[in-house]
């Protein structure tokens, strides 16, 4: 789906350079840098550039290319607004909890600059359409919160030969980086392999800064604008690191690996494959995955709430942390966050079925793995976690 052009309803208007008489004006700030300019201006209009995910990053990102005046912006997302995005994703509002967010980003962008085309992609980026998305795109910026996500984009911008623009938040952390450019590294680079499924939170489970996406998204549209017009040193070779909470920036510089397995001299990667989403995916660390199809291991809500309306005897284990229970709570529920599992999971009876959940079931199923290791046989997780629960038993509870 594409915005109508600006100005299309109107009579027309002089042009200059590739822009009209209300471009110059909007844009005449850009066109008074020397390095920006009525060329430059006219560079950015004809570029595009593919934004993966409008959440955190994508949101101050998406709305400064806009304003920028790139000509061509595509959107790849396929989630929905949850109230709890607006603490960061600013491209959404209250009144779009529960759309689209491709719908509710377009509205906005729409909105700043019509004269910017807008493109939408709401399936699942995958390795069977990642190469066809991304391939009419200039730049791709990326702002996924998923390790698969981040090694398929960067995958697939090396096998095309696109700038890949990288950011990522955690916590009070940011990171910037530009892979997958001829003369410079790429994700895998950095990181050859993806971590095991579970070991690293996600925003969800470990929380973030506010306004930290906002820092390292605009950074991001910064550097894509940089590569449009090819000014200035953009960061191809080096590794940007944001703290937020003592304000300092710091950079190490990164060489390209000549034994990378998709940059390197003799690549070993030369098509895409999907990998397994370590965010929203139980796992232990390098321990076997807690799978739905596992109904060993694995419980729904449904059950669960059959078992407690029967009376039934188990141990309900919350493994979060003790400010994530005073949002929200399954009644009943012994407290024994995941760090303190190792030294006091003796507490546990053993004989008794033990219900295990956190938020979202990472954590809970990293507990479960580790609980069937020391002999607790019937130690289950709770599949989707709390926020499963309040969807389904409890809606009058906070999520979060």
């Amino acid at each position: 789906m594409f915005s109508r052009p600006y100005g299309e309803s109107a009579e027309p208007e002089m042009v200059r350079a590739g822009l009209t008489s209300r471009e110059l004006q909007r844009y005449s700030r850009h066109v008074l840098l020397p390095e920006v300019g009525l060329d430059g201006q006219r560079q950015l209009k004809a570029a595009s550039v593919l934004c993966v995910g409008v959440g955190g990053l994508g949101s101050p990102a998406a709305l400064y290319l806009a304003a920028a005046g790139v000509g061509r912006i595509g959107l790849a997302d396929f989630d929905v607004v949850d109230e709890s995005n607006l603490q960061r994703q600013v491209l959404h509002a209250t009144p779009d909890i529960g759309r689209a967010k491709l719908a509710s980003a377009q509205d906005r962008l729409n909105a700043l600059n019509p004269a910017v085309e807008i493109e939408t992609h709401g399936d699942r980026l995958t390795a069977a359409n990642a190469l066809d998305v991304l391939r009419s795109y200039d730049v791709v910026l990326d702002g996924s919160d998923n390790f698969p996500t981040r090694y398929l984009v960067n995958d697939a911008c090396v096998l095309l030969g696109k700038p890949d623009v990288y950011g990522s938040v955690f916590r009070f952390e940011g990171q910037a980086s530009v892979f997958a450019t001829r003369l410079g590294p790429c994700y895998r680079c950095l990181h050859p392999d993806p971590p095991p499924p579970g070991l690293v939170p996600d925003c969800g489970e470990a929380g973030v800064l506010g306004v930290l996406p906002g820092v390292i998204g605009t950074i991001q549209a910064t550097e894509a604008i940089k590569l449009i017009l090819g000014v200035g040193d953009p960061l191809i070779g080096r590794f940007l690191m944001y703290d937020a909470l003592s304000m300092r920036f710091r950079e190490v510089r990164l060489p390209k690996d000549p034994e990378c397995p998709v940059c390197g001299t003799h690549p070993t990667i030369r098509e895409l494959s999907d990998g397994e989403d370590a965010c929203g995916a139980p796992g232990i660390g390098t321990a076997s995955r807690v799978t739905s199809e596992d109904e060993r291991v694995e419980m729904t809500v449904d059950q669960l709430k059959a078992k407690l309306d029967s009376g039934q005897d188990l141990v309900l284990l919350d493994v979060r942390e003790p400010h994530e229970t005073a949002i929200c709570n399954i009644d009943g529920s012994l407290l024994m966050p995941l760090g303190e599992l190792p030294r006091r999971f003796r507490e546990l009876d053993a004989s008794r079925e033990v219900v295990v959940y956190c938020r979202s079931g990472v954590r809970s199923g990293r507990a479960v793995a580790f609980l069937q290791q020391q002999g607790y046989a019937q130690a289950v997780n709770l599949r989707g976690g709390i926020l499963q629960w309040i969807d389904r038993i409890d809606p009058a509870q906070p999520r979060y």
